[in-house]
């Protein structure tokens, strides 16, 4: 009897520089590497294996115990709520293969094959995904869309190496050894494997914090999260936040408990940050 569990694994594909994404995926709380991924791309590669399916790793206390599509799409919808750029999730198991595509405060959207290449999502799903991206509406959507008919002897591993090869196209080129279809402990090591790799690792929240101050001084954001608006952006992103955490909290599902937190997180910050700039040295004059 053949005891091989078939491959597990995932890859967060963010279209931002490492630089960027750093001091969000800190607030994903979970060990991580970050790679840089092309022109205006990164890839995150998890480290542990926080889902179902994979033999030996059964997850522990305090673990995540979901399928590995539902545990990225948090994932993904936790670093995008807080960003200006998309994240996709790549994932796949034993049964299926897919995507998501987080962008904002915008519902996912995503895309599912069997196994062994059968469609199953919408064909909408793609022209919004290219919509969302700024791909090409006419060729790439058309090669997107190839992606959802029939076609024997393509299994998912080929439907997701179709995906990257048009999105290769903006830019994306994922670092060797970071290949769809693998073992995410042959995932880890690859990425290991790129000396430009960097780990990502939960060390708090007052450090996670600090990092993702320290990152908005020195970028062109920090004028932006000061004044009126920026403090009904922060006020909104609390307000959400918190039902987003709960319902999160009543399906069990960690990765959008982690969502709402990442929201809480960042409009937290928003609000300290204004108040930290208003009160310093070089904030704004008060009238």
């Amino acid at each position: 009897m053949d005891v091989t569990s078939p491959p597990v694994g995932a890859l967060l594909l963010c279209r931002a520089e490492p630089e960027t994404v750093r001091p969000v995926a800190h607030l994903l709380r979970a060990r991580m590497l970050l790679a840089p991924a092309g022109e205006g791309w990164s890839v995150l590669v998890p480290e542990g294996k926080p889902w179902q399916g994979e033999r030996g790793g059964r997850p522990g206390a305090g673990e995540a115990v979901e399928p590995v599509d539902r545990v990225l799409g948090g994932w993904a919808t936790a670093l995008a709520v807080g960003s200006t750029w998309p994240v996709l999730a790549l994932w796949w198991d034993a049964d299926r293969a897919g995507y998501t595509l987080a962008a904002g405060f915008r519902r996912p959207v995503g895309y599912v094959w069997l196994a062994d290449g059968t469609p199953a999502g919408e064909d909408e799903a793609m022209r919004t995904f290219a919509e969302r991206l700024g791909l090409d509406p006419v060729l790439d959507v058309q090669a997107l869309e190839t992606l959802t008919r029939p076609e024997p002897g393509t299994d998912a591993r080929a439907r997701l190496l179709g995906v990257l090869a048009v999105l290769s196209r903006t830019g994306l080129e994922l670092p060797p050894g970071l290949d769809p279809g693998e073992a995410s402990g042959q995932l880890t090591a690859g990425a290991y494997g790129s000396p430009a790799a960097e780990p990502i690792t939960w060390t708090g929240w007052r450090d996670a914090v600090k990092v993702e101050l320290e990152a908005v001084e020195n970028s062109r954001l920090g004028p932006w999260m000061r004044g009126p608006r920026a403090r009904a952006l922060a006020a909104v992103q609390l307000a959400a936040g918190l039902p987003i955490a709960l319902w999160g909290v009543g399906r069990r599902s960690g990765g959008w408990v982690c969502a709402g937190a990442l929201l809480m997180a960042h409009g937290a910050l928003g609000l300290a940050y204004d108040r930290i700039r208003a009160e310093g040295p070089e904030g704004p004059a008060r009238s």
